[in-house]
């Protein structure tokens, strides 16, 4: 299975906005397409779907940007993947009205496709945006230790 290069960032735009929720200020697309190095006219659109979701609040002007709208813990990513994805036929023959496929009345094997699908999205269904939000500092003796990922915030 291969998600689109929008899902992806849809996912990297709840993702930010989930470690930034405690934050004052609202997050930017400029912030985002910064810290991810996409085009910010491209990160436009992906909000205004996710805002057209209800996933995102967002405001314009001086101070504006957006905001999760539910708790990242309500947010369950293989919800955001049926709705920004725009095609789940791994083979051909998903689609009857434009299979080619000679055998598909004989093979066994769409039905395969399609279990594998299920439970790919299955395993998505179990996770959510809390499940992939950065761990914040955790305490130790001296310090605290980070866990960094590239392009995801780490609170202070």
């Amino acid at each position: 299975m291969h998600l689109t290069q929008w899902t992806d960032y849809a996912l990297r735009v709840l993702m930010y906005c989930a470690a930034y929720e405690n934050r004052d200020q609202p997050v930017t697309i400029s912030e985002i397409a910064q810290a991810h190095g996409i085009s910010r006219s491209h990160l436009t659109k992906i909000v205004r779907q996710l805002a057209a979701l209800e996933l995102l609040d967002t405001s314009r002007g001086r101070g504006g940007g957006m905001r999760l709208m539910r708790p990242p813990s309500d947010i369950v990513v293989g919800a955001v993947v049926r709705a920004t994805e725009t095609n789940f036929e791994m083979v051909e023959c998903f689609g009857s009205d434009h299979s080619t496929c000679r055998i598909s009345s004989n093979c066994n094997l769409k039905g395969v496709f399609d279990r594998a699908t299920r439970s790919y999205l299955a395993v998505l269904d179990g996770v959510t945006l809390a499940d992939l939000v950065p761990v914040r500092a955790v305490p130790t003796s001296h310090s605290a230790r980070r866990v960094v990922i590239p392009g995801v915030p780490v609170a202070p």
